[in-house]
């Protein structure tokens, strides 16, 4: 038996920041969709293949002895085809040389670009329902995080909520759009809102862009990305943060890059080095070949995720859920409260237990947990006869 005076000794030697957080719901549901041998419309990742092209590619890399470590903040060949992409999406000229970072994932390069910004008794401003790692990066950079609500069921923003939590405090603010879990676009008038802010009290805005290619929208309502790097007076107050893995279905080559003012890139590039050194070097070259698909392959992309989206919605309507069609990204957030169940958790483990569909509970996506606790999240990022199979299941719930 252990002396209580050494168990509090052993807890000592852990860091105090993890005791903040959990480890990622998302990947805990996968592993019970796993051992449950359910749908997984848990995490967001594809069940599907990736373009040949880009396989190809990752293959002529290795077979060309691509193999050994690429320069730390990206190899050429990446570098100039994200700022010509770029450069293409928002009219801005980046520096190859000077402003941009390959990393590990879109992932590495939250961490490393807030670990780069943000001192102790820094805070920082996130929107919830936020994706699951915001929180706890800025509690392992030092900083505070403040939270503005988006209220459903159209995930609007309060401006005079988000007004409140600026403060001469304020370092940062991390945007989302298109969002995970909601699927909202941030608007241009709502962009501009939180430009205002930043320039206001002098906040540098990380903006994760990861879904940037998946966006709906209807043909008489057309909706466009914008990123807010674009906005005036925010070209070198903005850190974008983007990756290959949901426009190219390769969530686990881990490749993502920051575009930034050089001071900051520099930053960045110190704590990447020390984080992970690069990204993996074969697969860079093969995102090269990627972000020179031409425009009808995102076409493409978009109009099979919005059938994939549609599809999912239908079934969720004639299953009884509340929810509304996402703008864009590939998850809906729905509300349970009509399946009378006590919290989201509960909801989740008889979703997967019972009718074999894995979900993630919507209270891992707010900083009180009570905020989603008639909520869950479903992703779509499935092949048609995955979310015809889990329209089937739900049918066990009428």
């Amino acid at each position: 038996m252990i002396d209580p005076l050494e168990r509090v000794a052993k807890h000592r030697r852990l860091s105090e920041k993890v005791e903040c957080f959990t480890e990622s719901v998302i990947r805990e549901m996968t592993r019970k969709a796993m051992i449950n041998n359910a749908i997984n419309l848990s995490q967001g990742f594809p069940d599907f293949a990736a373009p040949e092209v880009v396989k190809q590619a990752a293959v002529d890399a290795i077979n060309t002895d691509i193999n050994q470590y690429a320069i730390t903040w990206g190899a050429k060949s990446i570098r100039d085809a994200i700022v010509t992409k770029f450069g293409e999406q928002t009219g801005l000229q980046i520096d190859s040389e000077r402003e941009l970072t390959v990393t590990c994932g879109a992932t590495e390069a939250m961490i490393a670009t807030l670990l780069a910004l943000v001192n102790p008794g820094d805070e920082v401003v996130v929107f919830e329902p936020f994706y699951e790692n915001y929180g706890p990066d800025s509690v392992l950079s030092g900083a505070t995080p403040r939270y503005v609500s988006l209220e459903p069921p159209n995930w609007t923003m309060d401006i005079s909520e988000l007004e409140a939590a600026f403060n001469d405090n304020t370092k940062a603010v991390i945007i989302n759009t298109p969002n995970n879990p909601t699927g909202k676009v941030f608007s241009l008038s709502e962009l501009k809102e939180i430009a205002r802010l930043c320039r206001q009290y002098d906040v540098i805005a990380i903006t994760d862009e990861i879904y940037d290619q998946i966006i709906y929208g209807e043909p008489d309502a057309p909706l466009v990305h914008h990123s807010l790097m674009t906005i005036d007076g925010m070209r070198d107050r903005t850190v974008v943060i983007n990756g290959m893995s949901k426009s190219y279905s390769v969530t686990g080559w881990r490749v993502g890059w920051t575009i930034a003012e050089p001071a900051i890139t520099e930053a960045i590039r110190k704590v990447h080095d020390f984080l992970t050194v690069g990204a993996a070097a074969p697969l860079q070259e093969a995102g090269a070949i990627a972000l020179s698909l031409p425009d009808s392959y995102y076409q493409e992309l978009a109009d099979d995720y919005r059938a994939r989206r549609d599809l999912l919605c239908q079934a969720l309507d004639d299953t009884g859920f509340g929810f509304t069609v996402p703008d864009g990204a590939y998850y809906v957030m729905a509300d349970i409260s009509a399946f009378g169940y006590p919290n989201d958790v509960a909801f989740a483990d008889f979703l997967v237990e019972e009718i074999g569909i894995a979900v993630v509970p919507g209270s891992s996506f707010y900083s009180e947990a009570e905020r989603g606790s008639q909520q869950v999240r479903f992703a779509f990022c499935k092949r048609m006869e995955t979310l015809e199979a889990a329209a089937s299941c739900f049918a066990k719930l009428t």
